[in-house]
């Protein structure tokens, strides 16, 4: 690589595979070196990158790299080793820690992956847990008929994990009245989409289905963020008038308020051959323990009334 090239976080995280939140925490641990312009900048060398990746590929194996889309046709390791859980909310980093505690002789590892990415990480082997918050306009229901369309011929267990708000994130006191699914045809508003595949998007394009609506008339339809948080992040700057995403990442983020629109059901998925063994078993007993649903309702923007709960076997 070229000495003169440097990266911002956001294109590392994608050149990477990983979110940009996994960037700032490798760079914060110093596994990855960047430096600062000016006061909220950052920049990443070429020549760092690739020693970092240069590194990451000469280490030990028990620190296994998180898995990224080229690596969907081979699992990480055996269920019998640990367990790959797959989705960006930072409920599944509080999952994590406290399996974490419950089996510390067990590798976990998080892979950041929308939806319909993470179901397909199932199918192929590539993840053992998911997370899924897709909504199917055509019976008004989450996840269990996607379920049944990404996994064919498998059988699946779907556990609620909890509800969220999906809403619009508008500028303080929403001086655009943005309320409502039409408005985002408006001339005058910028919207910021989320990736293909991700509940979001699932989310809107059947919306813009359902009141036969061309998402071409949407200005920004093609501007696409990684994460709710990128996304809030952009209206709160001004790069956008609107985007949709869930509430917590609203009150995370500064200069931004929340248009409540749907209440979805965020699940776990794995496979139903697994639920017997020790893994999926500690899964279940933390999900269902006094100390991580108190955690989780103390953080604001959950709803976790069903936690734990089957939702469905497919």
């Amino acid at each position: 690589m070229p000495d003169n090239i440097s990266y911002t976080p956001e294109e590392v995280a994608k050149i990477l595979r990983i979110s940009r939140f996994t960037v700032y925490e490798l760079i914060k641990r110093g596994d990855l070196v960047a430096y600062r312009v000016g006061e909220r900048k950052m920049r990443i060398e070429a020549a760092d990158l690739e020693h970092y990746k240069n590194k990451t590929k000469t280490a030990a194996p028990a620190a296994p790299r998180l898995p990224s889309a080229e690596m969907v046709e081979r699992p990480l390791f055996s269920n019998q080793e640990g367990l790959i859980i797959c989705g960006q909310d930072v409920v599944l980093d509080i999952l994590t820690r406290h399996l974490e505690k419950q089996m510390p002789y067990v590798r976990f590892l998080r892979y950041y992956a929308g939806s319909v990415d993470g179901l397909t990480a199932l199918y192929r082997g590539s993840a053992n847990v998911v997370t899924t918050h897709l909504w199917d306009g055509d019976n008004d229901e989450y996840n269990v008929p996607y379920v049944r369309r990404l996994l064919p011929g498998q059988r699946a267990v779907i556990i609620n994990l909890v509800y969220r708000m999906e809403g619009f994130y508008v500028a303080p006191g929403n001086p655009k009245f943005i309320y409502d699914w039409p408005d985002l045809i408006r001339p005058d508003i910028r919207f910021v989409n989320r990736e293909r595949g991700s509940g979001a998007r699932v989310l809107l394009d059947e919306k813009l289905r359902q009141v036969d609506m061309d998402p071409c008339l949407i200005a920004g339809y093609e501007h696409e963020e990684m994460s709710h948080l990128a996304v809030a992040s952009c209206v709160a700057r001004g790069e956008a008038d609107v985007g949709l995403g869930v509430e917590k990442a609203a009150m995370q983020v500064s200069n931004l308020d929340f248009v409540p629109l749907q209440k979805e059901r965020y699940d776990l998925v794995f496979l139903r051959r697994d639920l017997d063994k020790p893994h999926f078993q500690a899964l279940l007993h933390t999900l269902r323990s006094p100390e991580f649903r108190d955690e989780v309702s103390g953080m604001s923007g959950y709803d976790i009334s069903k936690m734990g709960e089957l939702i469905a076997e497919v």
